[in-house]
């Protein structure tokens, strides 16, 4: 999943109209790999017009894991589970409903949908990132400040 990543993310809106953006991910790791940094952006034209950010950990002793995301002035931690092929995680999005998502990973592929689920309804897809990995990245980790920085000036 290291790397960097572009493709389409469509989103489909409550009226039913669907936006697409060009959608970029780069994901690296932090502390050893114990953790994983991932920075999204979505692009009308040149124009970024979404940005959010995650950090992805494990929570303890018991083998769960969760994510921290930040995006458009909101922020929360949410499960995680990493599956054999990629992962899912879900945000709550009402008294009895949530989203979704769910990634698959293979090879250079990076497939992502978001579903609206709602207690007692069927799941209503609201998300479809379709993403191909571009590029080896050292992002966040790569020239982290030298012990010797203000004595170099770097």
């Amino acid at each position: 999943m290291f790397g960097e990543w572009v493709g389409t993310a469509k989103i489909t809106n409550r009226d039913g109209s669907v936006k697409t953006l060009i959608q970029t991910e780069r994901v690296g790791p932090m502390l050893g790999g114990e953790v994983v940094v991932i920075e999204g952006r979505g692009y009308d034209g040149n124009r970024l017009v979404f940005n959010a950010f995650a950090v992805v950990s494990p929570t303890g002793k018991d083998g769960k894991w969760e994510m921290r995301s930040y995006t458009q002035g909101k922020a929360g931690t949410f499960p995680f589970s990493r599956r054999r092929s990629g992962f899912e995680w879900s945000i709550p999005a009402g008294p009895k409903a949530r989203v979704r998502y769910s990634a698959t990973i293979s090879g250079d592929t990076w497939e992502e949908i978001g579903e609206y689920v709602e207690d007692g309804q069927l799941a209503r897809r609201v998300f479809q990132m379709n993403l191909r990995r571009t590029a080896d990245t050292n992002w966040p980790a790569a020239e982290p400040v030298e012990p010797n920085a203000s004595v170099t000036g770097r």
